[in-house]
């Protein structure tokens, strides 16, 4: 049993194969936190709750004379709110009688077999070898009648414990919920760093780490989507810990809105994590005996480092998460029309393009943006996706019989949650977008948000999206968003329901998605909001792979993809060779390294294939069949990041091992060089250091510890932005 009860001493019990998870119910009745870290046979951990007698923190009236319970100071596993808690809260609520209150006391508890699921939102699913069973607990608000009820899942095996609150309005009037994170995490200490990955569009997921310090830092996103700027992902860690040693606890939000990731640390030291839907622009009104589901927090531990967390996370993205049958297949190398033509192109245009691409080796064509409507330009045709005839003359179903007769799949770009005012749908329904009755619209890119709040406008994008994918033979769909959202006012919704249209926008996502999806699984969706702005889990339940960043710049891909690999595996990150001088940054890079930047991913190809040399094109061949020869060690092995672009200045290292470490494919590439330099050695990971192994091209044999601990002599003839791969194999394997 992964979940149990100990009756004599309060307390629930949660254990992974390595990890334990302990809380226990108060003589009062609150649900108090107790430990999570490495697994431990205790039960009874009644001793690391020390009460005191502080002074300005309130005792509640059921503790009567006790001055020594304060809710202020006691670790919790869901905090109450106006009940003498005074740091950052799990909940806030608005009564009907206007109180502020909610204090919640464990009213039962159920124990299943299995793992739960929400209602119209991603989730992790049990795999059919998977232990799961789930633990929920009721807090019921006896005055109200209001109920949070937490729900667990523990993966045994995965070492994974997943989290999410149900609110309950079990009373007779309407509650106003104006905050509900999906899980609280008190810790008896503080004395950690937090890491997370901030960023901006064309630099997203940048490696940013910080002391804990006295305070509540945040981060989050009010954007619409998860963003750019800050991603659902935080790692607490010990201060020493790096990739290979040291206690790190991950946090990741399954959500693809407005989040926020709270960390305090309050007046006695201790330190409260929160993780959940943004309260910034958040209220939702629950009637008496509805419910509000709040997202999923995937919560991980391992004792090391931050390779031992991702390959954590690895692991059950890649099996419990995606829904696609693309999760466990090979992916097809593509080239994308964007870079290539933009809007300046015909069907003819194309049809070069993939003529010449064929001889590259590329297994599918993507037709990007312009093919649709009055699109010319991006300020109109949004909304309107039918193809656009004087581009397409042959029609989207005779261009996708020419590019198949090519050899190639075909695949197109859309953009469903846009509309431009310049569009036959914003004439027939300019109520459909989102904005403010009687105030100036924003506009982003301009253009406009479709309100996906509306059931009408679903109806419609699900109804498009369905005639499109069955008026051609489409195998794979980039599904783009180009813009944050704002001027947020739904015209269905009442005043007093305003605040629930940001979350009503990403529930009616998921349902478009699921519809769409669920009747054309055979198709390949890539995740794209202007590359990498809601790169997150939800969007992986439902496509295997996103557009990591806008910036395809080698070097600059560096870091946005070191960044995105402490939580995502590889295989859910699509990355491209792009021509040079680079399209965002200017830079010029070998055509070599950036193919070894792009196999750090799904590798395609984001260029006009007609302007490529023979040799050139010769090079993107070789390239093509070395990604696919190692493609399942890349897609499906452990990954190590051997260097850190942020504090190794003269190059950058990765590297994939197989499962059973019978094969391995290390990449380096050269950041910078200084003359007369020292000679350096990149030391390997994960290898088996009892075995011996061949470097592709390379004499005789190298046992995995000489590997590992003494390294690869860095070759010095490499000049800067210059990489190398080596393979290795086991010997015998």
């Amino acid at each position: 049993m992964s979940i149990r009860y100990n009756t004599g001493s309060r307390t629930f019990i949660l254990e992974t194969r390595d990890s334990s998870y302990l809380m226990k119910i108060s003589r009062y009745g609150n649900l108090l936190h107790l430990y999570y870290g490495d697994r431990i046979p205790d039960t009874d951990l009644d001793y690391l709750i020390q009460n005191q007698d502080r002074g300005f923190s309130p005792n509640p009236n059921e503790a009567g004379n006790d001055r020594a319970f304060s809710l202020d100071f006691l670790a919790q596993e869901f905090s109450t709110e106006g009940k003498g808690d005074y740091r950052t809260p799990s909940i806030s609520v608005v009564n009907g009688d206007g109180s502020r209150i909610f204090s919640g006391k464990v009213d039962g508890y159920t124990i299943y077999k299995g793992k739960y699921s929400l209602e119209g939102m991603p989730s992790l699913r049990a795999g059919a070898k998977d232990s799961v069973e789930t633990l929920e607990i009721s807090l019921r608000d006896t005055e109200s009648g209001a109920e949070a009820v937490l729900c667990y899942s523990v993966f045994e095996e995965k070492n994974i414990i997943t989290r999410t609150t149900r609110f309950v309005n079990g009373g007779s009037a309407d509650i106003r919920l104006t905050k509900l994170m999906s899980a609280t995490v008190d810790y008896h200490v503080s004395d950690y760093d937090l890491v997370y990955f901030a960023g901006r569009h064309l630099m997203e997921r940048e490696f940013t780490r910080i002391p804990v310090s006295r305070g509540l830092h945040s981060i989050g996103s009010s954007r619409g989507a998860s963003s750019h700027q800050y991603n659902p992902f935080l790692i607490v860690c010990e201060k020493r810990a790096d990739e290979d040693m040291g206690k790190c606890y991950g946090y990741s939000l399954v959500y693809s809105g407005n989040f926020i990731i709270e960390a305090e640390k309050d007046q006695f030291s201790r330190l409260r994590i929160n993780a959940g839907i943004n309260p910034r622009g958040f209220e939702f009104v629950i009637g008496p005996g509805e419910k509000f589901q709040a997202p999923e927090v995937v919560m991980a531990y391992s004792k090391h480092g931050f390779t031992g967390l991702s390959h954590l996370y690895h692991d059950v993205y890649r099996e419990n998460l995606c829904r696609s049958p693309y999760a466990k297949k090979a992916r097809p190398v593509l080239i994308n029309s964007w870079e290539a033509a933009y809007f300046d192109f015909d069907d003819e245009k194309l049809l070069d393009i993939a003529k010449d691409a064929v001889g590259m080796g590329v297994d599918l064509f993507v037709l990007d943006d312009g093919w649709f409507g009055k699109r010319d330009d991006d300020n109109s045709g949004l909304g309107d996706w039918t193809e656009n005839r004087k581009k397409i003359k042959c029609g989207l179903s005779g261009l996708s019989d020419r590019i198949h007769e090519l050899g190639l799949q075909f695949g197109i770009w859309i953009e469903p949650e846009m509309i431009s005012e310049d569009s036959d749908l914003y004439r027939a329904h300019p109520d459909w977008r989102l904005a403010a009755a009687g105030r100036p619209m924003s506009r982003g890119r301009n253009q406009l948000v479709l309100d996906l709040s509306r059931a009408d406008v679903c109806d419609y994008l699900i109804d498009s999206i369905n005639t499109l994918l069955n008026s051609a033979k489409i195998e794979y769909i980039k599904w783009d968003m180009n813009r944050s959202i704002s001027d947020v006012w739904s015209a269905l919704l009442p005043a007093e329901r305003e605040g629930e249209v940001f979350h009503r926008y990403v529930l009616g996502l998921y349902r478009v998605m699921d519809e769409v999806i669920l009747k054309h699984p055979e198709v390949l969706y890539c995740g794209c909001c202007g590359g990498g702005g809601r790169f997150d889990p939800a969007m992986l339940y439902y496509e295997p792979q996103i557009w990591c960043s806008d910036n395809s710049d080698a070097k600059a891909r560096l870091k946005i993809q070191y960044g995105t690999s402490f939580a995502y595996p590889v295989n859910t990150l699509e990355a491209h060779v792009s021509v040079c001088p680079n399209h965002q940054t200017g830079r010029t890079t070998p055509l070599a390294t950036r193919g070894i930047v792009a196999m750090d991913g799904i590798m395609g190809y984001e260029l006009d294939s007609r302007k490529l040399s023979k040799e050139e094109k010769a090079v993107c061949r070789d390239q093509i069949r070395f990604y696919k020869r190692n493609y399942k060690v890349i897609a499906e092995g452990d990954y190590y990041r051997l260097s850190s672009p942020y504090e190794n200045p003269y190059y950058t290292a990765w590297q994939h091992v197989s499962k059973d470490r019978k094969r391995s494919l290390v990449s380096l590439v050269m950041t910078d060089c200084e003359g007369n330099d020292a000679q350096r050695y990149l030391k390997l990971k994960g290898l088996d250091e009892n075995a011996f192994y061949r470097i592709e091209g390379w004499k005789g044999r190298y046992s995995g510890a000489l590997l590992m601990n003494a390294g690869i002599p860095i070759s010095a003839s490499l000049g800067e932005y210059e990489g190398v791969q080596f393979c290795l194999r086991k010997i015998g394997a």
